[in-house]
């Protein structure tokens, strides 16, 4: 076996220290701004922008396994920022959708979401080096999905 040279190792660990790092920073961007966590956001971003979908067809756009999923739309149901329509019989034909209470808390959260993602990530980097960053990402997203280890979509931050 070949392990990563000195060099990818740090570049690995930087890269796990800055995901995790940015997602706690984002996800108390939300809670401070307007009580949503990261996940709530990932939901109300992904059916504000695709219209109503059914519950199958999100967990894919965003990633989730469907017990996740299933899990996080019962809370979000419960304080109203999404409802779900269809037969209760039949969970593969009921679809999910933002309440108004889910947008109003989106078009809230949405300021100071782009604001941190702006100056964290994009103002720290010359367009060149955006560029790099976002083929970089490219590179290895498309390198997961031909190895099946990633869906076709990626989560909507």
């Amino acid at each position: 076996m070949e392990w990563l040279t000195a060099e990818q190792q740090r570049i690995w660990r930087d890269y796990l220290a800055m995901t995790s790092r940015l997602h706690t920073a984002m996800h108390r961007q939300l809670q401070a701004d307007c009580e949503l966590s990261l996940s709530d956001y990932d939901v109300l971003v992904a059916l504000s922008e695709r219209g109503p979908l059914r519950i199958t067809e999100l967990g894919e756009l965003i990633g989730w396994e469907q017990s996740r999923l299933s899990h996080q739309l019962r809370r979000m149901r419960g304080r109203g920022l999404v409802a779900r329509e269809g037969d209760d019989d039949d969970r593969r034909a009921a679809t999910v959708t933002i309440t108004d209470a889910g947008r109003s808390a989106l078009e809230t959260a949405a300021p100071g979401h782009v604001d941190l993602v702006r100056s964290v990530v994009f103002d720290g980097l010359s367009a060149a080096q955006q560029r790099a960053f976002g083929a970089a990402i490219d590179t290895v997203l498309d390198r997961l999905r031909a190895a099946g280890r990633a869906d076709e979509t990626t989560p909507p931050r």
